[in-house]
Formats: structure tokens, sequence, C-alpha cells
């Protein structure tokens, strides 16, 4: 059972892994993102996606234990 679990989270993280390389290889256009005055130079498209889905991953566990726990002392 265990054996197999870890077979299939591999798969799993082998889909995700070549669905992010597609996305990669596929958003190869460049682009300039400006916010607040402020703007980047020109990248990849690609790189402010996942830029902005590492930080979401980052981000959204971290509000959600902080969520938690306020709930808990309550």
């Amino acid at each position: 059972m265990r054996g197999a679990r870890r077979v299939f989270l591999s798969l799993i993280l082998l889909a995700v892994a070549l669905a992010v390389l597609v996305f990669v290889l596929e958003n190869q256009q460049e682009a300039t993102v400006a916010f607040l005055g402020w703007s980047t130079s020109k990248m990849p498209l690609s790189v402010f996606v996942v830029s902005a889905l590492v930080v979401g991953m980052v981000i959204g566990p971290v509000f959600g234990r902080m969520v938690r726990q306020k709930t808990r002392r309550d």
C-alpha cells in the first residue's frame, strides 16, 4: 500500500512538472508588468505567471494557518 501511494504521488508530481514545462515553453513572448508606478524589464510571460503561482502557494498556507490559529484561540 505504501509503495502504491508513493508511485501515485510520483506520477502526480511528474504530471504537474510536465504541465509547468509545457506552459513555460508555450509562453515565451516577452511582457512587462507595471504596478503602482513600478515596472519590470521585459521577461517571458511564463516567468510572471509561475512566480505568481509560487508566491500564492507560499502565502496561501501561511494565511490559512494564521486563520486556524486565531479561530482556535477564540
